[in-house]
């Protein structure tokens, strides 16, 4: 993580995404600009959300782990998103885990300052009010997606949101085989049946397995069978 110590640079991306509205004069010098580098965590499960986070730019992966350790990919979210959210209004630690899963920007301000400034600003509840009922909103919609479609439509979904960010063409991700059991509770699909489906995909050309990891050679057919792009959300 690196603080952008650049107030012209904050200023664009809150007029790009029409966001300096929600943070009021006494709210706004507090305003940071963080980048994190494809990899880096920006928070973990479990530890007090002390911040409020705005993704202005990239892509993050958001994940959880279970009482046995288990983890499961939830989704991946683009701009515009917040994080730590629900946890500031509800006054908890961070549920998920949140990670770079490409370079991501975020413009972040400490809880206090919401609290001492923020909490009866009408401009800054109705963004968190929207931001939240979207994610639940979301949440349905992915759940009725894994029960409607088959495992080729949900995975060529995922492979496109691992695998690329609209706000960055240099960024082409790949997929590591030794995260497939993960994928496969994401989508919800046994190890063996994803298996068999990603060899399909070889064989059809969609994508390569080589060296440990999965690569998309063909987006735009992949874009096709999917449908939409669920795992986005």
């Amino acid at each position: 993580m690196k603080e952008i110590k650049d107030r012209e640079q904050l200023a664009h991306y809150l007029e790009i995404h029409q966001i300096a509205s929600i943070f009021n004069a006494n709210i706004m010098p507090h305003l940071a600009l963080y980048s994190y580098e494809q990899g880096e965590r920006i928070c973990s499960q479990g530890d007090p959300a002390e911040y409020l986070y705005v993704l202005v730019k990239g892509k993050v992966k958001v994940s959880n782990t279970s009482a046995e350790g288990k983890a499961l990919i939830i989704s991946f979210k683009t701009a515009l998103e917040a994080i730590g959210d629900i946890e500031y209004v509800q006054g908890i630690d961070f549920m998920n885990s949140v990670e770079a899963a490409s370079p991501v920007h975020l413009i972040g301000v400490h809880n206090r300052w919401l609290h001492q400034y923020g909490s009866s600003d009408a401009e800054l509840l109705r963004f968190l009010l929207r931001i939240i009922t979207t994610k639940f909103c979301m949440k349905s919609d992915s759940l009725s997606f894994n029960m409607m479609n088959p495992v080729e439509a949900r995975l060529a979904s995922y492979l496109l949101s691992i695998s690329y960010d609209e706000s960055d063409p240099r960024f082409n991700g790949q997929l590591s085989t030794v995260s497939l059991r993960d994928v496969a509770n994401l989508i919800g699909t046994s190890y063996r049946h994803l298996n068999r489906v990603i060899h399909k995909f070889c064989e059809e050309g969609l994508v390569e397995r080589s060296r440990g990891f999965i690569f998309v050679k063909d987006r735009e057919r992949l874009r096709a069978l999917a449908g939409q792009n669920i795992y986005e959300m």
